[in-house]
């Protein structure tokens, strides 16, 4: 290897190890001490609960591990938006599991919270995955409930999709280990089967306390809502258990009784592992993200036997179409090639960059993999779409128009990963959030934004400059460049794969090493959803 090589490889394996060392003070919830206390009243944690629930071995990944990153410090902060939320397998059969964190402001409801829930529930819809509520909090969190109540998207969204996904014929199990109030409450009584904790779990519209103040009644939360009342008297719940492992066993073993479910029939063979290392991705890709580098060593380090099929490889170059194999499943890649290549016109092309060519063959490849039933991954290091006169008048924006219809449109499930630069519109013809992907995922080093940071401050920079001058204010070339810089540091910021993540315009940071999985397991869950809608471009501009 040469000293450029592990230049890079020590650069990046330091971006993954602050990810990890953010992820292990993210995993710690509430704090320590709040989850001891959990302990000390007879009840596992959050992350102890999902781990003694999926099936020891088996593989699984943690989805907006850090939403509400760096969010409502104000409040004290929201470490995974206060809900652990895990795709894995219970008694061999994939699902997802929702655990609330009673260590992070007693599981009470952020606007992140809800907006990480209702993501779950997404991808159980997409995928018509069986879906487990580990209920364990104190509701909406009061002084922000304007934020999280009335809206489409807020708290009441969630009992609204209970209702769709059981009529769906959606599994869904729930087992209250805690609190479980106001309108929460609905959640596992919508489930197909609710269990409750003796003791620690309790289920009521309102609490003592507010019972007294309503109605002037004295009673306890137990005689209230305990599961002595909600399993003897009331009938709200099916099933009493002594303590935590006793509900979760219970929940192994209805997932057992599951039937067999359709399959959408995604081809899938023996997997083989690259033949190019998988950790020389770390070598890869470079320090800068202006720098080039050749995709394909990327895609090489990914798939199957390091084997692929290329769509049309001496047209448009810019982006690399492709079918090959992930751990076995058949999938369709789209790419961005960011190094400079010369078109078939003889002129060179800036890799990263989407030009008229490009778009048009990405299209084509995105209607063939429709029609074969073959599920796409977009590779995206993009920094948009190729600007200036010559492309205008080439007609980049129908080209575009054509490739993020192709991608809005497409039946078969997508899923994303952001390898280095995610910019502008680029984005969007690329299958960014607003796209439906079924999983998008981000390497620790992406950067996701409108623009790149460097540009975008320098034209943050000249407007505020020409502002002030224009107010008659004498700007001197060091001031100039105290704004650049302050704009600069604050935009930097934003562009982050954390700040993205934070607010869930992705799934999760992974390990590069981790991609395959994510796929692999992305397919899996997608297979349970047979494709029942034809592919159909719409009115485009030919």
């Amino acid at each position: 290897m040469d000293l450029e090589f592990n230049k890079r490889e020590d650069h990046n394996k330091l971006k993954l190890a602050e990810i990890n060392k953010l992820l292990s003070e993210i995993k710690k919830g509430g704090g320590e001490k709040r989850l001891q206390k959990q302990r000390e009243e007879g009840k596992l944690t959050a992350r102890e609960r999902i781990e003694y629930l999926l099936d020891k071995g088996a593989e699984s990944i943690e989805i907006g591990a850090f939403a509400g990153f760096e969010m409502y410090q104000e409040q004290g902060g929201c470490p995974s938006a206060g809900v652990v939320v895990v795709m894995g397998y219970v008694s061999g059969r994939q699902c997802l599991v929702v655990a609330n964190d009673a260590s992070v402001k007693a599981g009470a409801w952020f606007p992140i919270t809800a907006k990480k829930n209702l993501r779950a529930q997404e991808i159980s819809i997409e995928n018509r995955l069986p879906i487990i509520y580990l209920v364990d909090s104190a509701g909406v969190f009061l002084p922000m409930q304007d934020e999280i109540f009335p809206d489409k998207e807020h708290f009441g969204r969630i009992f609204r999709n209970n209702a769709k996904m059981s009529s769906m014929g959606i599994v869904q199990i729930s087992a209250v280990m805690g609190s479980c109030v106001a309108g929460g409450a609905y959640l596992p009584i919508m489930s197909d089967e609710a269990m409750i904790v003796d003791q620690t779990g309790s289920i009521f519209l309102a609490g003592s306390y507010l019972v007294k103040a309503a109605i002037g009644e004295n009673i306890d939360n137990e005689t209230l809502g305990g599961a002595t009342t909600h399993c003897e008297i009331s009938g709200v719940t099916d099933y009493k258990a002594k303590d935590d492992k006793d509900a979760l066993d219970r929940i192994k073993n209805i997932m057992k009784s599951l039937g067999d479910f359709d399959k959408a029939g995604f081809d899938r063979i023996e997997s083989f592992p690259p033949k190019h290392k998988i950790e020389d991705i770390f070598g890869l890709m470079p320090i800068s993200r202006t720098e080039q580098y050749d995709t394909f060593e990327i895609i090489k380090s990914l798939v199957d036997n390091s084997e692929f099929e290329e769509y049309k490889p001496d047209y448009g170059k810019t982006i690399i179409c492709a079918t090959a194999r992930i751990d076995g499943w058949s999938v369709g890649i789209v790419a961005n090639q960011r190094k400079l290549v010369k078109s078939g016109k003889g002129e060179m092309q800036f890799g990263g960059v989407i030009y008229s060519d490009s778009a048009d063959k990405a299209t084509r490849f995105i209607a063939n993999c429709n029609q074969r039933k073959i599920p796409l991954v977009f590779l995206q290091d993009v920094a948009g779409f190729m600007v200036g006169s010559k492309s205008e008048h080439g007609g980049i924006i129908k080209d575009g128009a054509k490739m993020v219809n192709a991608v809005s449109n497409s039946v078969v499930p997508k899923f994303t990963v952001i390898t280095g630069n995610s910019y502008g519109a680029g984005n969007y013809a690329m299958c960014g959030k607003a796209y439906d992907p079924r999983l998008i995922v981000a390497w620790p080093w992406s950067e996701l934004a409108v623009m790149g940071g460097s540009q975008a401050a320098k034209v943050l920079a000249q407007i505020q400059t020409s502002t002030l001058k224009k107010q008659g204010k004498e700007i001197s070339q060091q001031e100039e460049q105290e704004i650049l810089d302050t704009i600069s540091k604050k935009y930097q910021k934003q562009t982050e794969s954390t700040y993205a993540a934070a607010r869930l315009w992705t799934d999760a940071i992974i390990n590069p090493i981790d991609t395959r999985k994510w796929i692999s397991m992305g397919i899996e869950a997608a297979n349970h959803a047979p494709v029942t809608e034809k592919f159909n471009l719409g009115v485009i501009q030919v």
